[in-house]
């Protein structure tokens, strides 16, 4: 008795079968089921996806890994001409050390903020000539190739490791670092006006890929992605490593 009905209340509870045109249930042809249109001015809904902030921050590495990944790794001691404003405006763009270290700086100075945001940028464009300077007139440095790499993997750890130094202090770092980049290139240029013109256009060069750094990092920041900052530092480090290494 009692599995006869819920046997019957079951059956009830299912949808009837479609029907044919000769009243018949299961037959070959069925009645065509007309849709209801939903309503009109309704808009779609974006759910959130999973891992967004993280394929974000991804993109954003990957962005900065292109910058720093092009064929030659050093921008300096006999690489291209030396005698034009073009010419010193296209260098540093050859180089894994300089583009490296360029926007390390500005990732630093971004983390570090406040006047460092203007002022360490500035201050290795202006020792950066001083040592260009050096270079021309044939003032001796030790150590410049030594220093070059050594300044890669320092100040991609000083990002990587979000190293919080005073302004002054961080400024005397990238301003010595910035002396043996600049002697580099100044040994290379003639003496002549072109010569000078050459460092100019490598001043203007070395901010723009300071404003690159400085850039990504305050965009990284403003999105909540503080990590891509630091992993891109630690990119420049394995960069500096691998210039070492000479597997670069």
């Amino acid at each position: 008795m009692r599995r006869n009905l819920a046997h019957t209340l079951a059956v009830s509870l299912l949808p009837p079968p479609l029907r044919g045109r000769d009243g018949e249930g299961g037959g070959k042809k069925r009645q065509s089921v007309r849709l209801t249109p939903l309503p009109t001015g309704l808009r779609p809904v974006h759910l959130p996806r999973k891992g967004g902030g993280e394929r974000s921050m991804l993109r954003g590495l990957c962005a900065v890994l292109l910058l720093i990944a092009p064929t030659s790794a050093f921008a300096h001691v006999g690489h291209g001409e030396t005698s034009s404003f073009a010419a010193g405006l296209a260098h540093p763009f050859g180089g894994l050390d300089h583009i490296a270290v360029m926007i390390a700086v500005g990732l630093w100075a971004a983390l570090k903020g406040g006047r460092a945001l203007w002022l360490w940028p500035a201050v290795f464009v202006g020792v950066m000539l001083v040592g260009g300077t050096l270079g021309m007139a044939h003032v001796a440095l030790p150590f410049v190739e030594p220093a070059i790499l050594a300044s890669v993997v320092a100040l991609g750890l000083c990002v990587a490791l979000a190293i919080d130094l005073p302004v002054a202090a961080g400024a005397a770092l990238v301003g010595a670092f910035a002396l043996f980049h600049g002697h580099a290139h100044g040994t290379e240029v003639a003496e002549t006006m072109n010569g000078v013109e050459y460092m100019a256009g490598f001043a203007v060069a070395t901010a723009s890929l300071h404003a690159i750094g400085i850039a990504f990092a305050v965009l990284m920041q403003r999105n909540a992605l503080r990590p891509a900052v630091r992993f891109a530092g630690a990119a420049c480090v394995l960069i500096g490593v691998g210039l070492f290494a000479g597997v670069l």
